[in-house]
Formats: C-alpha cells, structure tokens, sequence
C-alpha cells in the first residue's frame, strides 16, 4: 500500500499494515483480528492504562512518531514492574487528524512494537479513531507469576528506601529542550525516550519488596504516596543521591538550576523505589528510610535529610 493519509488509507487498511509481520510473544492465544485477544498465563493477571496526548505529554517538533511509541509502551510497563510482575500484552488506542500521514502511523507501530519486544510483551490490539491531536491510550496486561502484587501500602518503620534506575534525567531533559540548551543529547533523548529498569519489579518482589511504585511523577510525589497509604513518614538523604546529582551537574549549570529539583521531583523517568526490611537487592541502592509518624512529620510525609522540601515535590495531572 503507497504511503498515504489515515483517511484516505481507511481504518482497516492502516490497521492492517500496523499489525502486519508482527510476532507474538507465546503467551497470546489469539492476537488482533477478532473482537478480543485471549492470553494465558501463570496466575493473577495486573491491568494499568495511560494516556499521552499531544502537547501535553509530547511535541511532535521534539519526538518522533517512534520515539513516542517507545515512550507509550514503557510508561506502562513501568507501571506493571512497580507491581512486582512483568507486561505480557498492551492494547493500544490511537487518534489523530485524518490527515496525518499513514507513514507516522507506522512509525509509531514500530516504536511500540520495538518497547514491547524489549519486555518481551506483544501488542495485541486496539482501535483507530479521528481527533484534532494525537492521543495515544496504552492498556498493559501483566502476569505476576505467582507472586501477590507488591502494593503502596505495606512499608513499615524501619524499612529500608531504595531506588533502581536513573532520577532526573527526563526533568533535566525537558529543561534542555524548553530553554533551547544545545549539547547533553543523552539528557535531551532520555526526555522523549524513558529506561525503567524492566527485570527489577520482580527482582525487588523476590527480594521481599514491602512497598513499590515507579517514578512517574516525582521521587517525592510518588514516595508521598507508598508513605500515605502506608502512614509511615519517609526521610531521604541527600548524599545517597549523589550519583544522580553529579551526573546532572554540567546540565544544572546551563540551565541555572539546583539539580536537586529535577532529581527529587522531576517525573517521567519510570525508576522504580521500594522499601525493603533488608538490604535491597544487587542493582538497588539505599536512599533513605521509612520512619514512624512524629510530631511534625505526620503519615505522608516525606522529608529531605530530616525536614521539608520547600520546592516542587513532582508533575501533577491538572
């Protein structure tokens, strides 16, 4: 089929292109083509949904239609792995201007395709649909292999903090792009393509994970989160941050900013961070420690080396 429009294509001929050659993971019994895709598994299943929507959570004058694929299968992933399991499906919704062209369409097939894969996951259906703007919806289906998921609220007193994965660099990222900083390519690419750290939910399951969630939209706002449903008060130390402070430092400059605030609430990295009874397991490194409520610092509360954090705790919604 020659490279057209979706509306000239036609809905059927463009989703079958994007689902063309593509191979399945063994877990999916029936792919697309019928009404509903059936998968196995070994036990619970865990189900999570995200939307992106342009201009809002992506530019197309900053990301390729591909990179925003990428981008749309990992933020959910990443939501599977905070759970202790690992994404075997997604089922994905797209809407975009009738003119855009199918070419960007198939861009972004590849770029889902080519997240999935990494996870060893499979895209196993969707819809198409007219709109102003671009929105890409993300439904992912994992298996927690046996396991009870890992839930926000089971971090108890003396726990300890851990994260895997990089903090900040999505925040420094977007700072780059905005403000027209040349240079730090590695920064400004890790803004429009995220890394979670696909392996370790499960890892910090087996390792005895008494709470989890990932880094979406702060260390700080996500921590608040696992320290409320919990009613613990978390407390982190700066100095365990420093890999990840150093490593922004040249950015910070040129930007004019602490790189405290890009690491402690800067979101959309997808890290992961738990709380442990022991010593986190091989790739986790210990940030902090859950604390009992006191006087002051309240169930919820997060602290920076023993008092609050005056700047922005993390990305909200609205």
């Amino acid at each position: 089929m020659a490279d057209g429009t979706l509306a000239a294509d036609g809905e059927f001929a463009v989703i079958d292109r994007l689902v063309s050659g593509r191979r399945q993971p063994p877990s999916v019994v029936v792919g697309p083509g019928d009404d509903a895709a059936v998968l196995t598994g070994t036990g619970a299943t865990a189900v999570s949904t995200d939307m992106l929507v342009e201009g809002r959570h992506f530019r197309l004058d900053w990301s390729t239609p591909y990179d925003i694929g990428r981008k749309a299968i990992a933020q959910n992933a990443s939501d599977i792995e905070a759970m202790g399991g690992r994404a075997t499906a997604f089922v994905v919704g797209y809407g975009a201007p009738g003119d855009t062209e199918t070419a960007q369409a198939v861009a972004l097939s590849d770029g889902l395709w080519d997240e999935a894969t990494r996870v060893g996951a499979g895209i196993v259906g969707g819809d198409m649909v007219a709109a102003p703007q671009w929105v890409v919806s993300v439904t992912v289906l994992g298996d927690l292999d046996g396991r009870p998921p890992v839930l926000r609220g089971g971090a108890r007193p003396g726990d300890v903090v851990a994260v895997v994965g990089e903090l900040g660099r999505s925040a420094a990222g977007y700072a780059l792009w905005h403000n027209d900083i040349e240079g730090f390519e590695a920064l400004r690419r890790r803004h429009l393509v995220p890394a979670p750290p696909y392996g370790q939910g499960a890892a910090a399951a087996r390792a005895g994970a008494t709470a989890m969630t990932d880094v979406s939209d702060g260390l700080l706002a996500d921590l608040g989160h696992i320290a409320a449903a919990s009613g613990v008060h978390v407390d982190l130390a700066v100095a365990l941050l420093h890999d990840d402070l150093d490593a922004l430092g040249p950015a910070a400059h040129a930007a004019g900013v602490d790189p405290r605030h890009w690491v402690l609430g800067g979101g959309e990295d997808h890290a992961l961070v738990a709380t442990f009874p022991d010593e986190p397991p091989p790739g986790w490194r210990a940030i902090g420690r859950v604390r009992r409520p006191a006087a002051g610092f309240g169930a919820g509360a997060v602290t920076v080396d023993g008092a609050a954090w005056t700047g922005s705790a993390g990305w909200q919604s609205y």
